[in-house]
């Protein structure tokens, strides 16, 4: 099979100037830091759990009862982490719903303004959240839920916002390769969020929120004054204006046209014309793009797994084989090193196919084996990590690239392109519909590990992996017909 262009002579790299690795390094980031302030959530429940219950002993401050028990939420640490749970899907739930609000409102106004604004706000509501009601020694769960919300609709924001900007610089050449490396910056907040957790963990976990609140504030600074949301602002020709002058770059990996042989450009170039602002199509239209359901629904499914990881991992290892918590937060950082190296080699393949739900296929697959295999994992770190990275290899890597790649083709596909803006809408769309499947699974698996235990946690998973092979199929069962029918017809040329 040859390689697409873009992999010959270094073609990928001459294309990118220091204002793409700029733009590149601070979307990355921008998001890294909206999930570490997440992911440090998950690393502190154990420590909250304790808090928010009386088995700590009073023993080394003189209190009263009453003022000791006032301090108090719960009777049980049982209460305390189905009340966690709960936190998590409100969470979700809310950040779903403001998915589906800011791609809609990042397609209508300047990017970089609602990117700043989402990650300063938010991170004031995670310091009010975590440090602010700790040393005031104030609890209230009708709070805790009300700020979490808040803090949900204020960090959807982010992703919409990030994809949408590298749509604007990164054109569908080389897209899957690299949204695969860079939808690592999830992964990587993750891992930054661990890493702040267990270093001031031992001082309470009121300063874990902290720290994650303050270097988010800072990044939100940052953004407002240093991001170029589209090489227009500088004066550069748009994505697709440069493409379009490019052999064989017009054609998309994802289009509407289901014979390949049948597409034909329709568009012309005008040198010297001048840039018009285009006008966003409405949720509706962005919901009729070819793709976008079926990928949504997928994504609904594997964002339940994805997340469930994400939130519950720690809280299961100290759980399940009775390791310190700021072990499992260290440990748990191998999930996140599959996911990276798992978007961005299976992002590559896509590229160097031209298709993508093959690939998904094939690694969805192979991550119902990983799940059966993690699931009896010893007693034994080593051999927990490696089964951990090779299950966040399977499961974080597709659900990175569905989520950064496949989510900028679906929105820059050639039916809209030229006409209207749909980026941040159709990311929102498939994140969103991605968040609310994870806000259910957060509230069963408290439920199924409650009244089953974890192994049948894990056959959830398998089932919801499963699920998700199966809304891409059609699109599966397209995608190879296409690549048999090119390969045939090469054979047949030469």
């Amino acid at each position: 099979m040859g390689w697409p262009n873009i992999f010959q002579r270094g073609t990928l790299l001459s294309r990118f100037s220091h204002h793409h690795i700029v733009v590149f390094l601070l979307t990355f980031f921008s998001y890294s830091l909206l999930h570490a302030s997440r992911k440090t959530f998950s690393n502190v429940k154990v420590s909250i759990s304790k808090q928010w219950t009386p088995s700590a002993l009073n023993k080394s401050v003189e209190l009263p009862v009453e003022v000791w028990n006032s301090n108090h939420l719960f009777p049980s640490a049982e209460e305390a982490t189905l009340f966690l749970g709960t936190l998590d899907t409100i969470f979700l739930f809310s950040y779903a719903v403001g998915l589906f609000i800011s791609g809609i409102v990042g397609d209508r106004l300047n990017l970089r303004w609602v990117l700043s604004f989402g990650m300063c706000s938010s991170a004031l509501v995670v310091f009010v959240f975590g440090t602010l009601t700790e040393w005031l020694h104030f609890y209230s769960m009708g709070l805790y839920c009300c700020l979490w919300i808040v803090n949900g609709l204020l960090q959807s924001t982010g992703w919409p916002c990030v994809v949408a900007v590298m749509g604007n610089w990164f054109g569908k050449a080389g897209r899957g390769v690299v949204f695969g490396l860079w939808s690592a910056c999830a992964s990587v907040g993750n891992i930054l969020g661990a890493c702040l957790a267990s270093s001031v963990l031992q001082y309470g976990y009121e300063y874990a929120f902290l720290v994650t609140a303050a270097v988010q504030f800072a990044g939100g600074i940052i953004i407002f004054f240093g991001l170029l949301v589209s090489p227009e602002e500088i004066g550069l020709p748009a994505i697709e204006a440069k493409e379009n002058l490019e052999e064989d770059s017009h054609r998309p990996l994802i289009n509407g046209a289901e014979n390949e042989d049948e597409y034909e450009p329709n568009y012309s170039i005008q040198e010297g014309s001048p840039i018009t602002q285009v006008k966003a199509i409405s949720f509706y239209q962005a919901c009729c793009l070819p793709g976008v359901i079926p990928y949504s629904l997928a994504y609904a499914c594997l964002k339940l797994v994805n997340y469930s990881f994400f939130f519950w991992l720690p809280f299961y290892l100290s759980n399940n084989f009775g390791w310190k918590e700021a072990e499992a937060d260290k440990l748990s950082i191998w999930y996140d090193v599959g996911g990276i190296i798992g978007g961005t080699l299976q992002g590559f393949i896509s590229d160097v196919l031209q298709k993508r739900a093959p690939v998904l296929a094939l690694s969805l697959l192979l991550a119902v084996g990983s799940l059966v295999g993690y699931s009896r994992s010893p007693n034994n770190k080593s051999i927990n990590a490696l089964l951990m990275a090779v299950t966040g290899f399977f499961i974080g890597g597709p659900s990175n690239m569905i989520s950064s790649a496949i989510s900028a083709d679906l929105g820059r596909q050639e039916l809209i392109q030229g006409s209207s803006e749909a980026l941040a809408t159709v990311t929102g769309i498939v994140d969103g519909t991605g968040s609310i499947g994870a806000a259910v699974g957060q509230y069963l698996v408290s439920l199924i590990q409650d009244n089953l235990g974890w192994m049948w946690v894990f056959y959830f998973f398998i089932l919801m992996t499963s699920c998700t092979i199966l809304f891409i199929s059609p699109l599966i069962v397209r995608e190879i017909s296409s690549l048999t029918q090119r390969r045939q017809a090469r054979i047949l040329s030469e």
